[in-house]
């Protein structure tokens, strides 16, 4: 009996700790890492990337008329032998790139 009640202890474990994951993943928000590695696999669907930053404390962006918590970060690329320079917004709440622009 002790070896029946010590394998339904260890599977309910299982089990509520596999749950409980699943409400975590659900509800917690884009790490700064997390968004720049999104940033990054998005940019490089069109070419190689040579650098990137992202500031690590979310700012409050309005971006056509709806507001969003955003982290800010950047991409370097080199096209034709030349370094180009991108910044980006990224929402913290889904990890969607709000906005992307070159910079001089």
């Amino acid at each position: 009996m002790g070896m029946r009640r010590a394998v339904l202890a260890a599977g309910l474990g299982v089990a509520v700790g596999y749950l409980a994951k699943q409400q975590m993943d659900r509800y917690q928000k884009v790490t700064p890492e997390k968004a720049l590695k999104l940033a990054k696999e998005t940019f490089k669907k069109q070419g190689p990337i040579s650098g990137s930053w992202i500031y690590m404390k979310p700012e409050d962006v309005v971006k056509n008329g709806l507001s969003y918590t955003a982290y800010r970060g950047g991409i370097t690329r080199s096209i034709d032998g030349k370094n180009k320079q991108y910044e980006f917004l990224i929402d913290v709440e889904s990890g969607a790139v709000i906005d992307a622009f070159e910079t001089a």
